[in-house]
């Protein structure tokens, strides 16, 4: 079935806030104080963030394509495979929908925000850093993570399998690449793997009246935004040339 753009941005739209919601939340629940997930873990953020692209992917793969991410659909349309006159209304639907979740979530924790001084966990459950500070460091890490995604998922979309219909495994299998992604590469950076996931939230950072506030780290800001868009380019490309 042929969707409308407008209803293709809806689903890209409600896709990334609830992968905000859902993988952020992931990352409150371990590093805000005195939640009932406190101090659980990083396996608990990898399985978050996994399941959090995972269900936005059964809900509208089949729709927009559950692209949630200005590297994927650049990424796309570099090699043919998403026309470029509807990048940037993605793209917008992708970082307001960041936005609008990483608000909700505020509303959520918010007696949990007040109670966490370290401004540097605040800051983590909206958007990323480097863990040694190394701007180099973090681009390494976020354009190989966000590359080995996009590949990834090209490679799991363009299955046979996926084409004659078996979607729901493949949808499954984007939300595991997600997971081990962000459980292997994550210790450096967080990781970001997505434009929109780290620039709308630290916007919403950047105005947010947060008790404990600390920078928003606009230094470091294109790197989880460059990176991943370079990466996404690259990965299709690559793909393309070996492999559609």
């Amino acid at each position: 079935m042929d969707y409308s753009l407008a209803t293709r941005l809806a689903a890209e739209f409600f896709g990334t806030a609830i992968m905000v919601l859902l993988g952020n939340g992931s990352v409150a629940t371990v590093d805000l104080e005195r939640t009932k997930g406190s101090n659980s873990g990083w396996i608990v953020i990898a399985v978050g963030y996994g399941f959090a692209v995972m269900i936005p992917a059964l809900m509208f793969g089949s729709i927009s394509g559950n692209h949630i991410n200005p590297a994927v659909t650049i990424g796309l349309a570099s090699i043919g495979l998403f026309p470029w006159s509807e990048v940037l209304p993605y793209i917008f639907v992708q970082l307001l929908g960041a936005i609008i979740g990483q608000l909700i979530l505020y509303a959520c924790f918010k007696p949990h925000y007040d109670l966490t001084t370290d401004t540097n966990r605040v800051l983590g459950t909206f958007s990323t850093t480097d863990a040694t500070k190394n701007n180099l460091n973090g681009f390494i890490n976020e354009f190989f993570g966000t590359f080995v995604l996009v590949f990834g998922a090209l490679g799991i979309t363009t299955a046979p399998e996926f084409a004659k219909g078996n979607q729901m495994s493949g949808f499954i299998g984007l939300g595991l690449l997600v997971m081990v992604i962000v459980a292997s590469f994550g210790g450096p950076t967080g990781p970001a793997l997505n434009p929109a996931r780290d620039l709308g939230p630290r916007l919403v950072h950047q105005l947010l009246p947060l008790k404990h506030k600390g920078s928003s780290q606009w230094g470091y800001s294109w790197v989880p935004v460059l990176a991943p868009t370079l990466a996404g380019i690259c990965a299709a490309i690559l793909f393309k040339l070996f492999f559609l």
